[in-house]
């Protein structure tokens, strides 16, 4: 069973600037970045519940080949990404972020 996918208003600008960031790099690289973002999300949705829970209810899904984790919520029958981190933030700045985006 498949579950809806929603995200929260802050990835869309969140994505616009890592995919800035990544063209800046290389041309390219920055669209590799979102087709791997978005192919995760949507394979979450196939089953969500295989990720564990790593801080309360949110679960965290590790891209490949890019250093970010996205985190969710599983609500209703939904998937709702909360956050897109780079591995190397600090991780209380990301439970404060991902407790602001919940409420």
């Amino acid at each position: 069973m498949n579950y809806s996918l929603r995200f929260h208003p802050d990835i869309e600008d969140e994505l616009l600037a890592i995919h800035s960031w990544y063209e800046g790099k290389s041309v390219g690289l920055g669209d590799e970045f979102l087709q791997i973002f978005y192919s995760s999300s949507e394979s979450i949705t196939t089953s969500p519940f295989r990720i564990s829970k790593i801080y309360h209810e949110f679960r965290r899904y590790l891209l490949h080949k890019f250093p970010y984790a996205l985190y969710y919520l599983i609500r209703n029958k939904q998937v709702l990404i909360i956050g897109l981190f780079h591995y190397a933030r600090n991780p209380r700045i990301i439970r404060k972020t991902l407790q602001n985006r919940k409420e």
